[in-house]
């Protein structure tokens, strides 16, 4: 804490990007990641910190022209509680209630785990399963600026993403899924929720008479960055979900991820999990 020279609390979008762009700052949202980080000596405080907890319009889940957008300080706690979202896309709520304690969940944000870019962080793997895009917001000398990419896109590697300096992500949008849409998401851990994923996987897609089309499939803690699982997708895609096209895509994962070894688990336990997941919850939507 010693590093930090100013502190800031802005109260308008336009103050936040322009404070952002004076220089090299820490943006602190819901601080579950950056805190102990910073403990560790894993990262370390710029001279300036923005606080965004006050910045209006940053918080909250909303349905716009079509897309559900949750804003960057959306709660985990929030996700798990939304009415719109158990209703349009309750893969979300049903991830975030696997996802650590009730006290890190009141106070953990969707745009802080999306920025500390974990390949482990659970909230991501649904959202890459709904085609969600970020976005961002900077100041350009007169006005605020926004751009946007797709989720997929925005990890470079572990704890990197491509973020540039000076921009603060204020959201992320997904279409709403429309008639048939079925998804699911498994983690595994040591423990169910407190732990950090191994492994997690989800899986989603329009079902039709038995098979299942659109699909999306997508892994974390398996690569270098959360991944779309797309050798698995053409393995499942417009198949009857049989047994067979279930081993074809259980085997298709390992294309799909490229594990290490560390002290949660070896990378060869990843792969086996992998597989073993991957055939339950494709099971699990056959069934449904």
């Amino acid at each position: 804490m010693h590093d930090i020279k100013r502190y800031l609390v802005p109260v308008s979008l336009e103050e936040a990007v322009r404070a952002a762009a004076e220089g090299d700052a820490t943006l602190l949202a819901g601080g579950t990641d950056l805190m102990p980080q910073t403990r560790t000596g894993a990262r370390s405080f710029s001279p300036t910190l923005i606080n965004l907890k006050r910045v209006p319009g940053l918080r909250g889940v909303s349905r716009e022209n079509g897309n559900i957008r949750l804003g960057a300080l959306t709660t985990v706690t929030d996700v798990l509680n939304d009415v719109l979202l158990r209703e349009a896309a309750p893969v979300l709520p049903e991830t975030a209630d696997h996802f650590a304690s009730d006290q890190v969940r009141n106070s953990a944000t969707i745009g802080g785990n999306i920025c500390n870019a974990s390949p482990a962080g659970d909230m991501i793997i649904p959202l890459l399963l709904l085609d969600a895009v970020v976005e961002l917001a900077s100041w350009n000398g007169e006005a605020v600026e926004t751009r946007s990419m797709p989720l997929e896109e925005f990890f470079v590697g572990p704890g990197r993403t491509k973020r540039q300096p000076g921009e603060i992500l204020t959201a992320v949008r997904f279409p709403v899924p429309g008639e048939g849409f079925i998804a699911r998401f498994v983690k595994f851990g040591t423990r169910p929720a407190l732990d950090i994923s191994v492994v997690s996987i989800g899986v989603a897609g329009v079902k039709e008479n038995g098979t299942l089309r659109r699909v999306r499939m997508a892994f974390g803690a398996v690569a270098p960055v959360p991944v779309r699982g797309r050798t698995t997708e053409a393995a499942v895609e417009g198949r009857p979900l049989t047994a067979e096209t279930i081993r074809q895509a259980s085997e298709a994962t390992q294309e799909d991820i490229s594990p290490i070894s560390d002290v949660r688990a070896s990378a060869w336990y990843r792969r086996e999990l992998v597989r073993t997941l991957t055939t339950r919850i494709l099971n699990d939507v056959s069934t449904s």
